[in-house]
């Protein structure tokens, strides 16, 4: 069985070395996954960590879910994803967000009172500047004169973390798409689906990639696969643009959107995402046990 969906790996949840990083990049792709994803969150960097694995990893599609904008200038930002382009020979595919307000204003002292008006400015800057082009931007956030030169690096796909319908509209019609988290079955297929895609068409742009990144058990013990996330995402749930996906869901938590049962009912979920006009799925495998695990990735591996 297959299904009409690519299907990569993120290992951010349970990867804490580089080592592990690598071991686990390479067995993403001899076991022939589409692509293989990691999160920039409070740990190791991940282009850096990309870069890596690009040098060691040949074949499969590299991406980051997400990188936050907001502590990156985009010529910084450009520069080091161009380079990991060079490590990787053109594999990567940039995944860039917004991150929340508690993050941005409370940690790092930016201000987030206009998070699309900063996109949007980032986006007119990082987008010209991948593709080796000078940029002269004095937007009310950014600022960003000058070019970057980084001989023999294609301009990656950008991939804009977007759930509200502005930045589903800014991401369909400006970057590659989107990538989601903590975003079920019905909000996928009723909002982020249709609205991107609608903004793609209306700026006449490719159809955009759809990758949703979710949380995924094979198990005989689902009580215990929706404990465990329940504990390890209960954060989530709290964080407003996150918290506006689950009502739509109908959801209390994100455990509630995860996808955990046995072999049956993930892969008919996953089809349903597929059918609803998913273009990919971003897999963290959320299991209590090294059985479950097992299970859950030789599943995946068999719908590819």
């Amino acid at each position: 069985m297959s299904i009409n969906m690519r299907i990569g790996i993120n290992g951010t949840g349970s990867l804490a070395t580089l080592d592990q990083v690598l071991a686990e990049a390479k067995r993403t792709e001899a076991d022939g996954f589409d692509s293989f994803w990691i999160a920039q969150i409070f740990g190791m960097d991940a282009l850096t960590a990309l870069a890596v694995v690009g040098r060691e990893v040949p074949r499969i599609e590299l991406g980051t879910a997400v990188v936050p904008t907001y502590p990156r200038h985009p010529m910084m930002m450009a520069g080091q994803a161009l380079t990991v382009q060079l490590a990787s020979q053109n594999r990567l595919a940039l995944g860039i967000g917004l991150s929340h307000q508690i993050v941005i204003e409370s940690l790092w002292g930016y201000s987030y009172e206009k998070p699309i008006r900063h996109m949007r400015e980032y986006l007119s800057a990082l987008l010209p500047l991948l593709n080796g082009e000078s940029v002269d931007v004095h937007g009310e956030d950014i600022t960003c004169v000058g070019g970057v030169d980084v001989q023999g690096a294609e301009a990656p796909p950008v991939i804009v973390a977007a759930l509200g319908a502005q930045m589903l509209k800014l991401a369909g019609s400006n970057g590659c798409g989107t990538i989601t988290w903590c975003t079920g079955e019905r909000a996928l297929l009723s909002h982020v689906v249709p609205k991107i895609t609608q903004a793609a068409e209306a700026a006449a742009q490719p159809a955009p990639r759809v990758i949703a990144g979710l949380p995924v058990c094979v198990t005989s013990d689902p009580d215990a696969a929706y404990a465990i996330v329940a504990e390890q995402l209960a954060l989530y749930g709290g964080l407003p643009s996150y918290r506006a996906m689950l009502d739509i869901e109908g959801a209390e938590g994100p455990a509630d959107v995860a996808i955990i049962g046995d072999e049956e009912h993930v892969a008919a979920a996953l089809g349903r995402l597929a059918d609803g006009g998913v273009t990919e799925f971003s897999a963290v495998i959320a299991a209590p046990s090294s059985e479950d695990h097992s299970r859950t990735w030789e599943l995946l591996k068999s719908l590819i």
